[in-house]
């Protein structure tokens, strides 16, 4: 595994706090729900982008071909199968119910962000950047 810089995991954290940002300001909640669609996607986008960034770090470059969620679910099972599950619930509710769908529920952008910060907690431990 390659080691990971605090650098790295400082703009992982940035995206996090750029999607809160954008649904907070943009996407415009009422009644537990975000109003605009457009920025939903917009957040998913940005906070799984910053989950990728930071497990790039920690588990290197891919010998071919471009990386899918199957090469981070492999990387995943064989280093920690809880951060595994946390994965899979942040790909699924930041990267394809959100970023694609457009899914308006704030519990759920709530549960894909605390899943994002998760797995950035634990590639903190994981490295000694904590």
């Amino acid at each position: 595994m390659v080691e990971t810089t605090p650098d790295s995991i400082q703009e992982a954290r940035r995206y996090l706090a750029n999607a809160k940002q954008i649904l907070r300001e943009k996407a415009r909640k009422e009644d537990g729900y975000f109003q605009d669609s457009k920025y939903v996607k917009m957040a998913g986008h940005t906070a799984y982008a910053g989950i990728l960034l930071v497990l790039d770090e920690v588990f290197g470059k891919k010998t071919k071909g471009r990386k899918d969620v199957d090469w981070y679910k492999s990387n995943l099972s064989q280093a920690d199968k809880k951060m595994l599950n946390s994965f899979m619930t942040a790909y699924q509710v930041l990267h394809l119910d959100m970023a694609y769908d457009g899914a308006r529920s704030a519990a759920l952008a709530k549960l894909g962000i605390e899943e994002a910060e998760k797995l950035i907690h634990w590639v903190e431990r994981k490295t000694g950047s904590a």
